[in-house]
């Protein structure tokens, strides 16, 4: 039985977690992962309040295992999330997008663990200094929103490692058991899989956009947006049209105007794939197939395990 700080602290079985993603990371999700041993994660960041009640509600009918809630803290309408997760008894949040110092004592008092996103040591400290339970230490390999900094996971994770005393997680780029070994190598002791669970049967992203992803290769992700919050994004019209903008040296009011409301809903869940935003990471030219999420822990896990027992040399890092 593997065991290490970050299976104790969330009570799982593996130390891999599915990362809150929007538009693809509902409660059917989040109980799959949760029932093979690993957390899942229910999105909050493309949920209205009455939505995010539901996902949980269901969720809890179809695990009895520890599930999180992800929570973007620039979401408008936070403090009814908020209110939510308190009232449903979520035993673990995982907070992104803002300041940790803001929320993490209330999670605290009431019971909640509370994981912070980092993108540099310099916030993982501060995220410590908050009260934080750990941290994910997400490259900017990783889809969606990524920090300014633009520090690859194999940079970023012994950075944090070395700088704060909490477990961290590791995250960014992370969708094979190869890829496990070596960020618990660097100092994780656990990772958070984004993209790699974008494409199970069980996520909420259009079927059109998961096969997109299974079609991406190396090269077909870039940042973009970076006037705004720097955002990994798989090339289609829509990019075309943001890169365009911004080569020609468009400021922010013009690129928020560009993006206008509900682009990532329409390209991940809706499916629109010249039209909408398609958020996914560097890893996708990894993925090939749809399948189940838990064959997707059960693959994860298994080479990790086999790759961990036939590493040579004296690691004593297990």
């Amino acid at each position: 039985m593997f065991s290490n700080r970050i299976t104790q602290l969330l009570r799982i079985q593996y130390p891999i977690i599915q990362a809150g993603m929007v538009w693809a990371s509902g409660w059917r999700l989040a109980s799959a992962v949760s029932n093979a041993g690993g957390l899942g994660i229910i999105g909050a960041g493309s949920m209205y309040p009455d939505v995010l009640r539901e996902h949980i509600i269901a969720c809890k009918q179809a695990t009895s295992a520890p599930f999180a809630v992800n929570l973007p803290l620039l979401y408008p309408d936070i403090e009814k999330h908020i209110q939510i997760i308190t009232a449903e008894k979520i035993p673990i949040v995982f907070t992104s997008a803002g300041n940790p110092k803001t929320y993490t004592r209330y999670f605290k008092e009431n019971g909640i663990i509370t994981v912070h996103v980092v993108s540099s040591s310099a916030f993982a400290v501060k995220a410590e200094a908050a009260g934080v339970d750990a941290v994910v230490a997400e490259g900017f390999e990783a889809g969606g929103h990524n920090g300014r900094e633009e520090t690859t996971t194999m940079v970023l994770v012994p950075a944090v490692c070395n700088a704060v005393k909490i477990p961290v997680i590791a995250a960014g780029g992370i969708a094979i058991g190869r890829q496990m070994l070596a960020a618990m190598v660097l100092g994780a002791e656990g990772v958070q899989v984004g993209s790699r669970f974008v494409c199970t049967e069980e996520a909420s992203a259009h079927i059109r956009f998961k096969e997109a992803v299974i079609q991406a290769k190396e090269g077909d992700t870039l940042l973009s947006l970076k006037k705004i919050a720097p955002t990994r994004l798989l090339k289609n019209s829509f990019f075309e049209l943001v890169k365009a903008a911004e080569d020609n040296g468009a400021d922010k009011d013009t690129l928020v105007h560009l993006l206008g409301r509900g682009k990532a809903k329409k390209g991940m869940f809706e499916g629109d794939l010249e039209n909408g935003e398609l958020e996914i990471g560097q890893v996708s030219a990894l993925i090939h197939e749809i399948k189940p999420a838990a064959a997707v822990v059960k693959e994860i896990w298994e080479t990790f395990e086999l790759l961990r027992s036939n590493v040579s040399g004296n690691l004593n890092f297990f």
